[in-house]
């Protein structure tokens, strides 16, 4: 008897064991093969932007960062940076360096959950328990810096709320090594593994095109050759520090994860030149926002992020918008990525290489 193939619709999500918020992929396949896919959001609106307009700055700067508690540092940094771009506010060396640090520290605790994520996903959970165990001692630098692990409130109009003792300085070098050995085996081990390999490699593939056309960002354009996404290229900060975003050129499920493995020895490299060259001095350097409007960006773990901002003279926010970057990857990952998967299997580990965050989408 000859087997007859249909064509079927056939939804993943909104609630997935691999996926850690909420998204429905609905997908076209002929047997086995994903013709097209779509993605349906809203299942977790906050209304946050809403929330945030006619409230004084002070109350703004928590705002922002919990429209994403997986990469809360950078929404304080372009919030915080928008206003000071708005009233004209300096920031000592020493705190645009302070700032440099906590900002990678956030990166890599943000890319190593990602690669659990995929990990998880594909069943390699033994690699996947490591990277989460290594994480944790990231986040634990980030409340020695700061004082908190996840809602940090540490970059302020002017400068940072704490200074970096030398005893801290000291425990997060000796933590830096630590973690290179570790992201450095990780990296072979996923690198090398079989099962990684008949997971991961020629699954997924965005062309450097391709993510063109989608407005591709962060980390998953790179992957696809598109260095100069990288918003840290416009920082004068990181002007400074000599930074050069790396990239690689095989667009598919392994280029995007061995993408944020490469990217978090980078963030390392990144905190101990600022370790290196942080001047004496003050970590606040004044200032007070007022009236006027700007629109300013940074670079997000999942890529560009974007704050349209406006505010009176008393220094409350009249307007407000955010433009966060897993909108577009997911996008390139439904209409290209998953275009043309051999397998239904490969659905949740291809969405999962994008890095999305439902919670910056949905805002």
């Amino acid at each position: 008897m000859t087997k007859r193939t249909v064509d079927v619709s056939i939804p993943v999500g909104p609630v997935h064991p691999c996926w850690k918020e909420p998204a429905r992929v609905k997908c076209e396949t002929r047997g086995e093969f994903v013709l097209s896919a779509e993605v349906e959001l809203g299942y977790m609106k906050k209304g946050i932007e809403r929330i945030m307009r006619g409230r004084p700055w002070q109350e703004v700067m928590f705002l922002a960062e919990r429209v994403c508690g997986i990469c809360s540092v950078i929404h304080n940094m372009v919030f915080i940076e928008a206003l000071e771009k708005i009233s004209a506010i300096a920031v000592p060396e020493r705190a645009a360096l302070l700032r440099v640090i906590v900002n990678e520290l956030d990166r890599m605790q943000s890319h190593i959950l990602a690669n659990f994520s995929y990990c998880y996903t594909i069943e390699h959970e033994t690699l996947g328990m490591y990277l989460l165990d290594t994480r944790e001692k990231v986040m634990d630098e980030l409340e020695r810096i700061t004082g908190a692990r996840v809602t940090c409130a540490y970059i302020v109009p002017g400068g940072v709320r704490f200074d970096l003792r030398a005893e801290d300085a000291l425990h997060l070098r000796a933590s830096l090594e630590a973690l290179e050995k570790d992201i450095t085996r990780y990296m072979g081990m996923f690198e090398h593994g079989p099962l990684i390999a008949l997971r991961s490699r020629g699954i997924g593939i965005l062309t450097k095109d391709a993510a063109q056309e989608a407005c591709a960002v962060g980390p998953t354009a790179r992957a696809s050759g598109l260095p100069e996404s990288d918003r840290r290229l416009r920082h004068p900060t990181y002007q400074k520090l000599g930074f050069t975003p790396v990239s690689r050129e095989e667009g598919d499920n392994f280029a995007r994860i061995m993408m944020r493995f490469q990217e978090v020895l980078q963030s390392i490299a990144l905190i101990r030149t600022c370790l290196d060259t942080l001047p004496e001095g003050p970590i606040r350097g004044g200032g007070i926002p007022g009236e006027g409007e700007v629109a300013y960006s940074g670079e997000a773990p999942r890529g560009e992020l974007s704050y349209f901002i406006r505010t009176d003279a008393a220094g409350r926010v009249v307007e407000i918008s955010i433009q966060t970057p897993s909108i577009m990857n997911i996008e390139a990952c439904c209409h290209y990525m998953l275009k043309g998967v051999a397998s239904l299997a490969d659905v949740p580990s291809t969405f999962v290489s994008s890095d999305p965050c439902i919670a910056c989408t949905e805002r």
